[in-house]
C-alpha cells in the first residue's frame, strides 16, 4: 500500500502521530505534517474512529478540545487504572526501601526495632508498607507485647524471589548485635 517515494499511507501516518502525542492535535496540524488536504485528513480520522469502535478495540479515537487523540475505551478503564496503580506501588521512597530491608532481614520485627536500626521513627513508613501489601502483622512480641511485622508473599513476588532465603547476604552491612548498637545511641 505504500511505496518508498511517498512514505507511509495517510491512515498509517495518522496512527503513528496520534500514538505519540499527549494532547489533542488539530486536523490542520496533521494535514500540514502529512502534506495532505484537511478534508482528506478529516475523513480519514472519522473512518479510523468508526473502525476502532466497530472492532471493539481497547482504545477510542476521539475529537476533543479542537483536536484528535487516542483514549482508553471506557470498559477498559479499570484495567488501565489497576496497571497504573501497580506501577506506582513499585516506586518506594528511600525511607520505605530502608524500612522494607530491615523487615525483610530481621523479621519478625517490631516498629521499635526498625526505628532503632534506622535511627529514625518508622511508624508512617510501616503504615505505608502495610497499605501497599508489602508488609503484614506477624503477631506480638511475647516479652513486650509489641506488634511484629514480616514481609508478604506480594513482597516476594515484586522482588522476584521464591523465598526469603534468596535475599542476598547482608552481614557486611548490618551489625549482628543490634541491642549493643541501641545502647550506644542512648
Amino acid at each position: 500500500m505504500t511505496d518508498e517515494a511517498s512514505g507511509p499511507g495517510l491512515r498509517a501516518g495518522l496512527e503513528a502521530i496520534l500514538l505519540v502525542i499527549d494532547e489533542p492535535v488539530a486536523e490542520t496540524s496533521l494535514a500540514q505534517v502529512l502534506e495532505r488536504p484537511v478534508p482528506e485528513v478529516s475523513a480519514a480520522l472519522r473512518e479510523l474512529a468508526a473502525e476502532y469502535t466497530e472492532q471493539g478495540r481497547g482504545f477510542d479515537l476521539r475529537e476533543v478540545a479542537g483536536g484528535w487523540r487516542f483514549y482508553t475505551r471506557a470498559e477498559c478503564a479499570t484495567l488501565v487504572e489497576r496497571f497504573v496503580r501497580d506501577g506506582q506501588q513499585a516506586r518506594l521512597t528511600q525511607a520505605a526501601l530502608e524500612t522494607l530491608a530491615v523487615v525483610a532481614y530481621r523479621q519478625p520485627v517490631s516498629r521499635a526495632r526498625v526505628a532503632a536500626i534506622r535511627g529514625v521513627n518508622s511508624d508512617g513508613v510501616m503504615r505505608t508498607l502495610v497499605a501497599r501489601g508489602l508488609v503484614e502483622e506477624a503477631g506480638t512480641d511475647p516479652e513486650g507485647q509489641a506488634l511484629l511485622y514480616r514481609t508478604t508473599s506480594y513482597f516476594l513476588e515484586r522482588m522476584g524471589l521464591r523465598e526469603l532465603g534468596e535475599l542476598p547476604e547482608i552481614a557486611p552491612f548490618l551489625p549482628d548485635d543490634v541491642e549493643n548498637l541501641e545502647e550506644q545511641k542512648q
